[in-house]
C-alpha cells in the first residue's frame, strides 16, 4: 500500500475544536494532490462561522488559485509560523491575488507565508478591524517587475494593524495601506521592494519601529488624485530605520 501523509485543516469554535475536511496527500502523488488541499482550504474559508479560527498546519503547500473569504466576522486564519506554514502560489492558474478577504470585521491573518503570488499577495478590502501578525509575503529570486505589485495590501479598511510582518520582492509596495483610517504598522521589515512601506490617501496612521532597506523608496506617505478617498492626514512616522 502506498504510504499517506495526513494534513488536517482545523476549524476552532468557541466551544469545541472540530476537525473538518481532512486531506489525504499521497507521498507518491503529492504534487497532484495539493490542488485538492487548496479546494478543502477554500471550502473551510467559505463555511467558516463568525468567531471561528482556521488553523493551517505546518507544511509547504502548492496553491493554484486565489483563496478568498467574504462577509465573515471575528475569524482568525493562522498557520504554525511564517517559517513553518508556507502557501506557495508559484503555479497559480487563476485569480489576481494570493489571499483576498472582503466585507467583514475583526479578521486576523497570522503566522504564515504567502510566496510567489501571481498578483498581490494578500489583499483585504472593506474590512473593519483587520490584523496582519507575523505574516511574510515574498517572491522567489531577485526582485523583478514581473512580481506581484503588493505584499500586504489593505485598502478601504478601518482599524488596520500590521505587526511583526515581513515583505520582500513586491514590484510596487511591500506593505501598502490605502484609503483607510486608524492604522498601525509596527515592528515590520520591508526590503527588496520598489516602495518598502506606503501609506496612501489614509487618515490616522502610526508607522513606527520598522526596518525598510534595499528598496527604491523606504517609507512613503502621500495623497494621489482621482481616488474615492481624496485626502489623507494625521500620519506619524517615527522610530524606523
Amino acid at each position: 500500500m502506498t504510504p499517506c501523509r495526513f494534513y488536517p485543516i482545523f476549524v476552532e469554535t468557541s466551544d469545541m475544536l472540530r476537525q473538518v475536511l481532512p486531506v489525504m496527500l499521497l507521498l507518491a502523488l503529492q504534487a497532484q494532490a495539493q490542488p485538492e488541499f487548496r479546494k478543502q482550504l477554500q471550502t473551510s474559508l467559505i463555511m467558516a462561522e463568525d468567531g471561528d479560527t482556521i488553523r493551517i498546519p505546518e507544511g509547504n503547500y502548492a496553491i493554484d488559485a486565489t483563496l478568498s473569504m467574504e462577509g465573515k466576522n471575528r475569524v482568525v486564519i493562522t498557520g504554525a509560523g511564517m517559517d513553518r506554514t508556507i502557501l506557495s502560489f508559484k503555479g497559480q492558474q487563476t485569480g489576481a491575488e494570493g489571499i483576498r478577504v472582503t466585507n467583514g470585521s475583526g479578521v486576523t491573518i497570522q503566522d504564515l507565508t504567502v510566496r510567489d503570488a501571481k498578483g498581490d499577495a494578500i489583499k483585504t478590502m472593506n474590512l473593519r478591524d483587520v490584523a496582519f501578525l507575523r505574516v511574510r509575503t515574498d517572491w522567489s529570486g531577485r526582485p523583478s517587475p514581473k512580481n506581484g505589485a503588493y505584499g500586504l495590501y489593505p485598502v478601504s479598511c478601518e482599524g488596520v494593524r500590521i505587526e511583526g510582518c515581513e515583505a520582500r520582492g513586491a514590484s510596487d509596495a511591500g506593505i501598502y495601506v490605502g484609503q483607510s483610517r486608524d492604522i498601525v504598522v509596527s515592528h515590520c521589515r520591508a526590503f527588496g521592494n520598489v516602495a518598502g512601506i506606503e501609506i496612501e490617501n489614509s487618515v490616522n496612521a502610526e508607522v513606527h519601529h520598522n526596518e525598510a532597506f534595499r528598496n527604491t523608496g523606504g517609507i512613503l506617505v502621500f495623497d494621489l488624485p482621482d481616488l474615492p478617498v481624496k485626502k489623507g492626514g494625521h500620519c506619524r512616522v517615527y522610530g524606523n530605520r
